[in-house]
């Protein structure tokens, strides 16, 4: 079993309750392949929303979204080119990778930033 951090489980969760009060659709959670995982595959309309869920419990080095770094994005994109040859029903979906920091807990409280089409393939 692939080893998640409670932190990590706890952040995807508040992404994606978030994400879904937002209209998206959960497709499918923690998406593993060769090429790595994908921690949210979500559908809103028309396009299949791959999701990095990044957290952090400050942002004092670096934060959530600048640690999605080159290599990072490279296993996504191959990841989600797998995903799609695997599940026939989103081939002709549009396709967009976002990233959802969450940041906390302070005071009781998490910050969640989502950045939507974070980045493309071949950036």
């Amino acid at each position: 079993m692939h080893a998640k951090g409670l932190a990590g489980r706890k952040a995807e969760g508040i992404a994606l309750a978030h994400l879904a009060a937002r209209g998206l659709t959960l497709v499918e959670r923690n998406f593993r392949c060769r090429m790595g995982e994908i921690d949210l595959v979500m559908r809103k309309g028309g396009t299949v929303v791959f999701v990095e869920v990044r957290s952090r419990r400050s942002s004092r080095f670096a934060t959530p979204l600048e640690s999605v770094d080159f290599r990072k994005r490279t296993k996504l994109v191959r990841s989600a080119r797998f995903f799609l040859a695997t599940h026939a029903a989103f081939r002709r979906h549009a396709v967009r990778f976002d990233v959802v920091s969450v940041e906390g807990p302070e005071n009781g409280a998490y910050r969640l930033k989502w950045v939507r089409d974070a980045f493309r393939p071949g950036e």
